[in-house]
């Protein structure tokens, strides 16, 4: 929902796109359908997407989060996030006899088998990424003999492979696209017959939502970014606001943190969303500037989506019966028993 009235010489310049992207609408959604389907607790390792709000509410429908597969009783059903997990994770799920999910975002699977083929062909591949963050552990684990994290151009100095005439980069898909292309200029500068992935590892969502905070960040004075603090690519706005021109620009999960202060000396404010930030949370900002006087809203439009992904194939199966039946498998009667009435 847009509002546009007269205008008070106060505005707003609200992103499209922003918000949820594909990948992340299919991991929410699977998580429900599998709560739908069987019942809770459906356990998700790690959380679905990097969103309190959204982590929040799948809680209180009965999904468990947790950091490690250990932490899943047997004959439990447990679902990989949209971030994905490196092959040690599925193993750790099949010796935990463990049915799963994989709701790992496709573009995410496609860096995983970009790494996987690169590497059965003995390439050095450098990873460009941030250092800790989900994405790149599970890619990392595609190939860990093959692979180097370079955590952005001041990393590049470092950097040593075997054979400079056989050199890959991939990088994580939630960056920003300039300080990636920044550093795989520094790559290319030490590395001249370096190549690139067959298409880019960032994903549609994040540049599309990175160019419409470029295409207001000159004009507003203010950008508020609706996002969590570990969302990498929320993080990613606000400094690709601050690049493009804007005074200020500012990170929150609720309209109830934005402080009032930083609304002095500002008449225009741009408002955008991360890729796993649902609309209430953007309309509820919204409804906050509107009661202070910025009523009149203008859509920055920077690309049309209509991408979609299906869900995930092991909804399609009942996997409460497979979980009691991998548990029954080596004696775990009693886990077998809580999947069967978990659902109940």
């Amino acid at each position: 929902m847009v509002r546009m009235t007269a205008s008070s010489g106060r505005r707003v310049l609200l992103a499209a796109p922003r918000g949820y992207c594909a990948g992340v609408d299919r991991a929410v959604i699977a998580v429900e359908k599998a709560l739908e389907q069987y019942g809770a607790p459906v356990y998700v390792r790690h959380e679905i997407v990097h969103n309190k709000y959204v982590v929040q509410t799948l809680e209180k429908k009965g999904a468990v989060f947790v950091e490690r597969t250990e932490e899943v009783p047997p004959g439990n059903i447990v679902m990989f996030s949209a971030h994905g997990v490196a092959p040690a994770v599925h193993e750790e799920a099949r010796q935990g006899r463990l049915a799963t999910i994989d709701a790992t975002c496709p573009l995410v699977t496609k860096v995983h088998k970009e790494a996987v083929r690169f590497a059965g062909e003995d390439y050095d591949i450098l990873l460009i990424g941030h250092e800790g963050h989900e994405e790149v552990i599970g890619t990392s684990g595609e190939a860990p003999d093959h692979i180097q994290l370079v955590d952005g151009p001041d990393d590049v100095a470092k950097v040593e492979v075997r054979d400079p005439s056989k050199v890959v980069w991939l990088s994580q898909t939630t960056l920003s696209v300039d300080e990636t292309m920044e550093t795989v200029d520094a790559l290319k500068e030490k590395f001249p017959q370096l190549i690139s992935p067959p298409s880019d590892d960032i994903c549609y969502a994040t540049q599309n939502r990175q160019l419409a905070v470029k295409q207001m960040g000159a004009e507003a004075e203010l950008v508020i970014v609706v996002g969590s603090r570990n969302s990498s690519n929320s993080k990613r706005l606000v400094e690709v606001a601050k690049l493009a021109g804007s005074r200020e620009a500012y990170l929150v999960d609720f309209a109830d943190e934005i402080d009032e202060a930083w609304l002095e000396g500002v008449s225009t404010v741009g408002v955008t969303s991360g890729a796993s930030v649902p609309e209430v949370l953007v309309e509820q900002v919204l409804d906050w500037l509107a009661e202070r006087g910025f009523e009149d809203v203008e859509i920055v439009k920077a690309a049309e989506e209509s991408i979609t992904f299906s869900l995930p194939k092991e909804l399609r199966r009942d996997l409460r019966e497979e979980a009691a039946a991998l548990a029954a498998q080596r004696g775990g009667t009693g886990a077998a028993g809580t999947a069967g009435t978990a659902g109940e």
